[in-house]
């Protein structure tokens, strides 16, 4: 699409968005409107976190990918936590985290696959990766193995100091990663190109804000009608959360990772893909704790059998696929199917 056919859809979708929250249409207007109007936003701002990446360097660059990336899915949570829809908070927390193993990753090895028949990435970012997925599953894993034998105000404050040192063990990932083994984990591989100067760089940290500002306001205008269309169609929060959240959310992985990918640099992408859901694991969810015990009711940390299924699941499968630091199209595929089968599980529970 052309930026300036782009610009006009993005800049109409977001007023018009506005004016049926405003004026108080049909719920199902708001929702349809809103949906198509984050993703145009998510890419808007996928694109200037791009461009903001190509001048701050490789490696604050993938985090600042991952960073804005999931400002969408944060914002969303946020006000969802504000109005105490924790079940579905964390059934966006987990499909944020399938959504990104699964699907974006899919989607990029897949396309980038059916275009360069292997791509390669650093092994050792692969490791490293995968280590850190595992942290975060037994994180998950701990509390909800522990809750039954806690009382309510126990499994809150334990909640709590799990985030508190999740938090600081994404911290310390930063500074490993950014510091003391950015040479070890950069990929060579990886040279800038024409393509990742899209705008100069007053003008991309300018549209980075004006982005993160206008996901912020169509987030808030989402949340507003989601359990209306909760109870209309009888779908679980389980389903609405895990997968129409986190694939609206996750716009913004999808338009920068797949672009990348097809481009040949899958190093980029799985960093994305990955760091994205090692950022939701290890940063996103702790802060909604932390965010919910500010705003006076605490929401624990304690997922659903489903839920953890879901993330054990994906993150194996995608641990298996991107350990060897070679992707193709097929792996893609097989990153795909299971997030299908995911999704169908999810939708008849």
């Amino acid at each position: 699409m052309k930026q300036k056919a782009f610009f006009t859809i993005l800049i109409a979708s977001f007023a018009f968005s506005g004016i049926a929250h405003y004026t108080g249409m049909s719920k199902m207007l708001q929702l349809a409107v809103c949906c198509v109007a984050i993703v145009f936003a998510a890419g808007f701002l996928g694109k200037a976190t791009e461009s903001v990446a190509h001048y701050a360097g490789e490696r604050i660059g993938g985090f600042l990918n991952a960073t804005f990336g999931n400002a969408a899915e944060l914002i969303i949570a946020i006000f969802l936590v504000r109005d105490g829809l924790f079940d579905m908070v964390k059934a966006s927390i987990t499909g944020s985290i399938m959504g990104n193993l699964l699907l974006v990753l899919g989607l990029s090895v897949f396309l980038g696959g059916l275009k360069f028949k292997t791509q390669k990435f650093n092994i050792m970012m692969a490791g490293s990766n995968a280590s850190l997925m595992l942290l975060a599953v037994i994180a998950l894993f701990v509390p909800a193995i522990f809750a039954s034998s806690l009382t309510s105000k126990e499994t809150n404050a334990f909640s709590l100091i799990v985030a508190i040192i999740l938090i600081i063990a994404y911290v310390t990932w930063l500074i490993f990663s950014m510091v003391t083994h950015k040479d070890v984990l950069s990929d060579p591989q990886e040279q800038p190109d024409e393509h990742d100067i899209a705008w100069s760089k007053g003008k991309a940290i300018v549209y980075l804000v004006l982005a993160t500002v206008m996901v912020a306001f169509i987030s808030e205008w989402l949340v507003g009608t989601l359990e209306e269309f909760t109870h209309r169609f009888g779908l679980s929060e389980l389903f609405v959360g895990a997968f129409l959240v986190a694939i609206v959310g996750n716009a913004a992985e999808h338009s920068a990772a797949v672009m990348l990918a097809m481009r040949n640099k899958i190093g980029a992408a799985v960093e994305i893909a990955i760091g994205s859901s090692l950022q939701i694991a290890l940063f996103v969810a702790p802060v909604l704790v932390i965010v919910s015990y500010f705003f006076g009711n605490t929401m624990n940390i304690v997922f659903t059998t489903y839920e953890l299924a879901g993330i054990a699941i994906a993150s194996f499968i995608a641990k298996s696929i991107s350990k060897d630091g070679m992707t193709n199209w097929y792996e893609g595929v097989l990153l795909l199917v299971v997030y299908i089968i995911l999704g169908i599980a999810f939708f008849l529970v």
